[in-house]
């Protein structure tokens, strides 16, 4: 499959009082149509930076950013958010409290025909397994009906590119992992291409074709979750996926009663 998603060589920095503070630093990654990328990392380490930089929230000091034949951003150009046919999936969900269900999926289809958007909404409502649940409202649904409502509506305009920024923080350990695989399989159900940011290694490795570990702005290694595991590139990637699986086993044994 052709790249659909490019980063080549962009770097991103914030002016402040002191001078300018570089956070993304000569990052190159690209990314397969229908594939699912992930961001890895701690906090701090340019994760959100470069996903609000596809979003085209942050602007490029140096580099390019493609999506399929269109440069989206440069240093000298850039397409607007709003322009850039790439959907996003928020922390919070961001629902709104007083729309149910179908009008929260169908919010971004308000230019849509009516019987169009119609349709379009009662196709996510069934993807993403809300059947009956329509009419509902975002405070009468659990957690997980909250984020399949979220992705559903971030899917319904048909974006070509879509962003997930740390989708599965507010919910336990255990729905976690669950739903990342659910997320998965709801996107390769729709072909669409995603990119996600995590601190999470559970849920990078249950929903991502290819994985960045990221460590001061930069990718030290761009790979299948195989590859990763089996092949690090270095001493901080392998001791990053070791401490990170470690630490999850601990919380997995703590939630079961097994640990102090």
């Amino acid at each position: 499959m052709p790249d659909l998603l490019k980063l080549d060589h962009i770097s991103v920095s914030y002016d402040t009082p002191d001078g300018e503070v570089p956070v993304v630093k000569n990052l190159s990654l690209s990314l397969e149509k229908g594939h699912i990328g992930c961001l890895l990392g701690a906090s701090g380490c340019g994760k959100t930076t470069v996903l609000r930089a596809i979003a085209g929230f942050e602007p490029l000091r140096t580099g390019t950013l493609s999506l399929g034949p269109t440069l989206l951003s440069s240093p000298e150009a850039q397409v607007e958010p709003e322009h850039r046919h790439v959907g996003m999936m928020f922390q919070d969900y961001a629902l709104f409290p007083h729309l149910n269900v179908e009008q929260n999926i169908g919010f971004g289809l308000r230019r849509w025909p009516r019987q169009r958007r119609k349709h379009r909404v009662s196709e996510l409502v069934s993807l993403a397994g809300l059947e009956g649940s329509g009419k509902r409202y975002p405070h009468e649904l659990s957690g997980g009906q909250q984020q399949r409502v979220a992705l559903a509506r971030a899917l319904a305009p048909e974006p070509e590119l879509l962003l997930l920024d740390e989708p599965f923080s507010n919910l336990d350990v255990d729905t976690r992992e669950r739903l990342a695989f659910e997320v998965r399989d709801i996107l390769k159900k729709t072909g669409h291409t995603a990119i996600l940011v995590t601190h999470n290694q559970a849920e990078a490795f249950a929903i991502a074709d290819r994985i960045g570990v990221m460590q001061n702005g930069v990718i030290a290694q761009w790979d299948t979750p195989y590859g990763l595991h089996h092949h690090p590139s270095s001493i901080f990637v392998a001791d990053f996926i070791k401490r990170e699986a470690l630490m999850e086993q601990r919380a997995q044994a703590y939630l079961r009663g097994e640990a102090s």
